[in-house]
């Protein structure tokens, strides 16, 4: 048997078997390979836009963020400056408390009877009084008239009750002590007294009916 033999007859066959199945394998696996890579590729311009999308909504929350406190620090500055003199003016009602004591001891009668220096000593009084009154509505502080009126637990603190058929039930009839706002807050409740036993506010609408 020749060397030619040999090499063309089946045994050489057998041997080149298993060299073209490792070609084929290494074809089929980096065929393979490419085809993860391209599939696993991302695409530059969704990446891109993701990315721009999730900076606008940082971007937005940020400014609704700062708006916030823009409006935060607005109020806070108003409050700041409108309520600053509250414990002060309240300390000066009391003041004022005692100057209205003072007029209000000196019967009518002693009044016009003074004589000129006991005169113009309640008229400084006076004077005292409104120019405190004055300097406090200056800062924002305002006196609560509420003689008449429907009676406000908000604004008015009731002491007793007068039984007056003459009013609507709850009206306040008489001032005890003046109550006061600053801005748009009590600082003090005026102490009053109200109506009991009077007429019902909706007896007027209820008359109309009846006439109708």
């Amino acid at each position: 048997m020749t060397d030619d033999t040999t090499k063309n007859g089946p045994d050489a066959a057998a041997a080149e078997a298993p060299a073209q199945a490792a070609i084929d394998n290494s074809d089929q696996n980096a065929g393979g390979a490419a085809d993860e890579a391209k599939v696993e590729t991302p695409d530059p311009l969704a990446a891109l836009q993701a990315e721009n999308s999730e900076l606008r909504d940082r971007f937005l929350r940020l400014a609704a963020d700062m708006d916030n406190l823009r409006r935060r620090t607005e109020r806070d500055v108003k409050d700041a400056k409108s309520y600053a003199v509250t414990g002060f003016a309240r300390d000066m009602l009391a003041v004022s408390d005692n100057l209205r004591r003072a007029i209000e001891a000196v019967p009518a009668e002693a009044r016009a009877a003074a004589e000129a220096g006991l005169a113009s000593l309640i008229e400084g009084v006076e004077m005292t009084e409104r120019a405190m009154l004055s300097t406090l509505e200056r800062h924002g502080v305002k006196k609560i008239e509420p003689e008449g009126q429907r009676f406000d637990p908000n604004f008015h603190q009731a002491m007793f009750e007068v039984p007056n058929p003459n009013v609507p039930n709850n009206t306040v009839v008489q001032v005890v002590q003046a109550g006061y706002t600053i801005g748009e807050r009590v600082l003090r409740p005026a102490m009053v007294g109200v109506a009991k036993g009077g007429p019902k506010t909706e007896a007027a609408g209820d008359e109309s009916g009846k006439s109708a």
